[in-house]
Parts: C-alpha cells; sequence; structure tokens
C-alpha cells in the first residue's frame, strides 16, 4: 500500500518577520558570538593604524591604511564571519535538534540558510560601519574612490564567503566539525590570499590559486575600488562562480539532522 504525503505548505510571508527575529534573538544571546563581526573590524583597524607605515602615502596619492589595509580588513572579517562563525551557529541548531523540528515545518533548508546570513550580514555591516566611522575620526580613512566598484565587490564577495561557509554548514557532522573546516578553509585561503604579506611575494603558482579563492580574488577586487581603480573582471568573475556554486551545493545537500 503506498502513502501519499500532503503538498508541503508554503511558508507565509509574515513568517519571514518570526524567522528573521528568531535568529536575530539567538544570535544576540550569544555575546561572544558578536566580538567577530562587531569588535574585530575596529580592532584590527586600531592595531594597523597606530603602526608607523599607516600614514604612508602610496604612489597613486592613496595611503597604506585606504588602499591596503582598509580592503584586506574587510576581508578578513568577511572571511570569518562567512566561513568561520555562521557554519558554527547552524551546527549548533542542528546539534540541539533546531533543525530537525524546523523539518517538519513548511521552511525548507534554503529559508534558514537565507535567514541566517541576513542576520549575520547585519552584523558585518554594523562592524564595519563603526569602523569607519572610528577611522575617518581618527586615522584619516576615507569612503571608497571607486564607491560603486567596492559596494558590488564587497556584496559578491559576502555572498562567496557566505556560500563556502553554508556549504561546510550542510556538510559538517558536528560543531566542532563545522569550526574545524572552517578555520581550515579560512586560513589557507588566508595564506594563499595575501593575509600574511603581500600577494607578490609568493610564488607565482601560489598566486594563481590564490586569487582564484575568495579570500584573494575579494581583496585584489576591493583594494582596485579603494583607489579608483574597475576591479578586475576575473576577480568578479572568481566571486560570483563561488558564491553561485557553494551556496547551490548548500541548499542541495543541506540535512536537517
Amino acid at each position: 500500500m503506498t502513502t501519499t504525503l500532503p503538498p508541503a505548505r508554503r511558508l507565509p510571508v509574515g513568517a519571514w518577520g518570526q524567522m528573521l527575529l528568531a535568529e536575530t534573538r539567538m544570535v544576540v544571546r550569544d555575546t561572544s558570538g558578536l566580538i567577530v563581526p562587531v569588535g574585530l573590524p575596529t580592532l584590527l583597524m586600531v592595531m594597523n593604524g597606530l603602526g608607523q607605515d599607516a600614514d604612508q602615502v602610496l604612489p597613486d596619492g592613496s595611503t597604506v591604511m585606504n588602499a591596503i589595509i582598509m580592503p584586506l580588513t574587510i576581508t578578513m572579517v568577511g572571511a570569518l564571519v562567512g566561513v568561520v562563525n555562521m557554519p558554527s551557529f547552524l551546527a549548533m541548531y542542528r546539534k540541539h535538534g533546531v533543525l530537525r523540528r524546523l523539518a517538519v515545518t513548511p521552511a525548507r533548508p534554503a529559508l534558514i540558510l537565507v535567514a541566517q546570513m541576513l542576520v549575520s550580514l547585519a552584523q558585518v555591516l554594523l562592524g564595519v560601519g563603526l569602523m569607519m566611522v572610528i577611522g575617518a575620526v581618527f586615522f584619516g580613512v576615507t569612503l571608497p574612490a571607486g564607491l560603486g566598484w567596492a559596494l558590488l565587490v564587497g556584496a559578491v564577495g559576502l555572498a562567496a564567503m557566505y556560500g563556502v561557509g553554508t556549504l561546510i554548514a550542510a556538510l559538517a557532522p558536528t560543531v566542532n566539525a563545522a569550526i574545524a573546516l572552517g578555520l581550515v578553509a579560512f586560513f589557507l585561503m588566508l595564506a594563499l590570499g595575501g593575509g600574511f604579506g603581500p600577494l607578490a611575494t609568493l610564488p607565482e603558482v601560489l598566486q594563481t590559486v590564490g586569487q582564484a579563492l575568495p579570500y584573494g580574488a575579494g581583496n585584489e577586487a576591493l583594494s582596485a575600488a579603494w583607489v579608483g581603480q574597475q576591479p578586475e573582471t576575473r576577480h568578479l568573475a572568481t566571486l560570483g562562480a563561488w558564491a553561485l556554486v557553494t551556496g547551490g551545493l548548500a541548499a542541495r545537500l543541506f540535512r536537517w539532522s
């Protein structure tokens, strides 16, 4: 005898607001989890801003702070939040059965991922905004000369980082595994993307690999936008490809339990 299940009900529009509110409450309750997206950007900027080379003027007229430190800091924070923080939150929900209970509701995996990304994005914007204000007041930080390009790079770059993070959350069996995988991915991208020193100091093959990863492509594109140059098409295409492929795989492979 074959039993036919009734079709899943659509999630009411008002449920989106409730889902986002619930995600916000859970994130805010974990005070330590707010340190990275909200506090770390300003901390990194201040530490670098106090260095003796931060106000050095480069040949193109920009300063080290604006042309190098700011893009690097924003890219690093975006990678930490998207690749390490968010997967650990989703893995924690799976551990405590939150996702299992949601599985019997009209909610779908993609909706949970989107809600978590939106709440995470709000944290990043708050942290970067605070960093920009403090940097402008005390360290001469300016808005990117190519503001439109910078916003585009930031949006696509965050989408790529969140794509990698959600894929990790979809595959990691435990919270510890999600954190471990996230940290491995983060430091790998950091090492190959110029996070430990100028990208030009790496062997050519490693430079190529680094710029094919979200961190390297995002940092290069954002650095170009900050000094008023158009980011290279290959960097934007790299970020877009990572966002689409990893995000699609995450939604397809996401596990409830």
